[in-house]
């Protein structure tokens, strides 16, 4: 059975000091693909190092790249088929903050369409 990303946050949270606002110099999107894989892009206006890492609830780390200060674009395609279902967190980091993705995966059952065509 195939898992489905049921939800996925992007309402990025920049975890941050919030008396002290600040514009972070990258900025990242993401989202789920219907061949369950997670695709993320990552730019960067500075010449700062950026992690990025995927979580499971327990805090494990399943996955984790870090961006060179000198690489300005990042894109990866995650294949997230294989994981079981639960919750899930992608950060993308540097030394300014983050921004935290959550991200919902669950299974969602096979179901068949029933047709019943009438003829008179």
């Amino acid at each position: 059975m195939s898992k489905v990303a049921a939800s996925l946050l992007l309402s990025a949270s920049t975890l941050l000091n919030p008396t002290t606002p600040k514009v972070l110099s990258f900025d990242a999107s993401a989202y789920i693909t219907l061949d369950h894989q997670i695709r993320l892009s990552v730019q960067k206006s500075a010449e700062v190092p950026v992690d990025v890492v995927l979580r499971n609830k327990s805090h494990e780390v399943l996955y984790q790249h870090s961006i060179g200060k000198r690489e300005g674009k990042y894109a990866v395609k995650l294949n997230v088929d294989e994981l079981a279902d639960g919750e899930y967190e992608l950060e993308i980091k540097s030394n300014e903050g983050s921004i935290v993705k959550q991200l919902n995966l669950s299974s969602k059952p096979v179901q068949k369409a029933v047709r019943t065509i009438a003829m008179n």
